[in-house]
């Protein structure tokens, strides 16, 4: 079976535009829901696709950080070139992290960083997410669980290696949390199994924003755009939006 890869996508609404970011071995899909509601109510959504991300896990290895920062700024310039000045972004897991560091890179009108961690716990923890990305992968081209195992085997001879230069990454942006002073809305998924508590509140304390606020979410697990608690996500990520100084 062949899998369809995943695209990026633009739904244009209103004047007022939200670029929407995808997390590590995630795609566009992670973001989609959430872009077609704010779509409706009247905000122009854009999300990129990372470079290596939604294609074979072979194509995953051989790109890196550098590139899907690459792609989250193209994502952002994307939509200045199409003449939407005033931008929020929001992003998921490691979206997050690249909303945090286009917070002090660029102007945004206003930052949803949701379940971004502050602290990856090492190497080892990181690939065994890629490796679990590769069995999934696998198994949606319908192979068996012999091939996958043996084709497993082959991939585990092929390590990735940019994630040392994506723990670089978290540590450069974590150091520069208090550079942020655009309006913040923190989301933190109580039953998170990849990131801890401490990421979030350390995102609300060392954000310099004067207007900020951290909520957190009793019933999702770490992929909290497609989780029990979406909806209530989606709401409160317009109420937030709805609150920013736009002039548009």
């Amino acid at each position: 079976m062949k899998i369809k890869a995943p695209q990026p996508f633009t739904f244009e609404s209103g004047k007022r535009a939200v670029l929407l970011l995808h997390g590590f071995t995630g795609n566009t899909a992670d973001v989609r829901m959430l872009g077609r509601f704010l779509e409706k109510n009247g905000y122009t959504c854009h999300a990129p696709q990372y470079k290596g991300h939604g294609v074979p896990p072979e194509e995953l290895v051989q790109s890196g950080p550098k590139d899907w920062w690459a792609d989250a700024l193209g994502g952002y310039e994307f939509l200045k070139e199409r003449g939407y000045d005033e931008i929020a972004v929001a992003g998921l897991s490691l979206g997050g992290v690249f909303s945090l560091k286009l917070g002090y890179t660029v102007p945004v009108k206003g930052i949803v960083p949701m379940c971004a961690p502050m602290y990856i716990k090492d190497e080892e923890f990181m690939y065994e997410r890629v490796l679990d990305y590769a069995r999934e992968y696998k198994r949606l081209e319908g192979k068996s669980k012999e091939q996958i195992e043996t084709e497993m085997d082959e991939f585990r001879e092929k390590p990735m290696k940019t994630l040392k230069a994506l723990w670089k990454l978290n540590e450069d942006v974590r150091s520069q949390v208090d550079m942020i002073y655009a309006p913040l809305f923190v989301v933190q998924a109580r039953h998170d199994g990849i990131v801890g508590p401490g990421s979030a509140e350390y995102i609300y304390e060392q954000a310099e924003s004067i207007e900020k606020n951290l909520k957190w979410y009793e019933h999702s697990g770490h992929v909290i755009t497609l989780d029990a608690e979406k909806e209530q996500l989606h709401e409160d990520v317009l109420h937030f939006l709805e609150g920013l100084d736009w002039t548009v």
